[in-house]
């Protein structure tokens, strides 16, 4: 495997945490990296599109990447910008900020032609010397590409991509296009709905946010263990949770409302124009809970 390529395994979509004041809270970023630890994560990604980094100024960003490439775990940073200029300058940023270099830069998707997403992806490594993760993700980029386009443009810039996120649905079928033709490692995400599916299909992990990532720590482990019947165990009781946490909208309040319960976050706030968390389902976050494999109780979650 390529030395820009990264591990095969768990890597921990990050929330920007706020306090009830609706500021950065640092404490709290610390407990989520100590949790993805705690699950032998491979490494975390922080300025996701899970993590609020369009709601953060460029001084809460480098906050933010201070305090995770603070961490010994290893970090992926996302972009937000899509127009090449501001993810270069968004990109510089954050390095400067960085305590020791990140292992990638995620970049979104910003065009459905190859030539027009090589020179994007291009630019931001001559600028940096990062290797980048090619993020597919058209439901927060609003940009749609084809298999076929992805895999030129992953062999194009082959010698620093160091993975591929796809959240393309159906992310199956698209991890199983672009596994048969690069050798470049694929992640699923989507707070891993479609998990063992993709697992199945030939993805490297999980790339996501999660509220209980032991869960896709034990799916992928049993996975690797067990092939297919072993996952599908595994994930099982674990796949509603995901669901309830993946809808539209409101699955970001859901997650961090949950993160609060188990002491990770010290509020689940999110910023406006955020949607907040529904009153009507508080009752089923106990639920859940309640139900969930080895928490009875939906039990914290401690890092002692």
């Amino acid at each position: 495997m390529s030395q820009a390529h990264l591990d095969r395994g768990l890597w921990v979509v990050l929330a920007s945490p706020f306090d009830d004041d609706l500021a950065l809270d640092a404490a709290s970023l610390e407990r989520q990296l100590a949790l993805a630890d705690s699950v032998s994560a491979q490494g975390v990604v922080a300025l996701g599109v899970f993590g609020e980094a369009d709601a953060l100024t460029r001084s809460e960003q480098q906050e933010v990447v201070r305090t995770v490439t603070a961490s010994d775990l290893p970090v992926v940073l996302g972009l937000s910008a899509r127009t090449t200029a501001v993810a270069v300058d968004q990109a510089q940023s954050c390095l400067e900020a960085a305590q020791r270099p990140p292992r990638a830069l995620m970049v979104q998707v910003n065009s459905p032609r190859a030539d027009v997403l090589v020179e994007h992806l291009t630019a931001i490594h001559d600028a940096t010397g990062v290797p980048v993760v090619v993020q597919d993700y058209p439901a927060a980029s609003g940009v749609a590409v084809a298999a076929d386009v992805l895999v030129d443009v992953v062999r194009a810039c082959g010698s620093f991509v160091a993975a591929v996120k796809a959240e393309s649905a159906p992310t199956p079928s698209a991890i199983a296009a672009l596994t048969a033709a690069v050798a470049t490692p694929v992640y699923g995400g989507l707070g891993g709905v479609g998990l063992i599916d993709e697992l199945a299909c030939g993805a490297a992990g999980a790339m996501t946010g999660m509220s209980h990532p032991e869960g896709l720590r034990a799916t992928i482990d049993a996975h690797d263990t067990g092939g297919f019947a072993a996952a599908h165990r595994s994930w099982t009781p674990w796949l509603p949770l995901a669901n309830f946490e993946g809808q539209l909208r409101i699955g970001l309040a859901i997650r961090k409302e949950i993160l609060r319960r188990r002491g990770v976050l010290t509020t689940g706030r999110v910023r406006p124009p955020a949607a907040t968390l529904p009153p009507p389902l508080v009752p089923l976050i106990e639920q859940h809970l309640a139900h969930l494999p080895h928490t009875p109780g939906g039990t914290p979650w401690t890092s002692d």
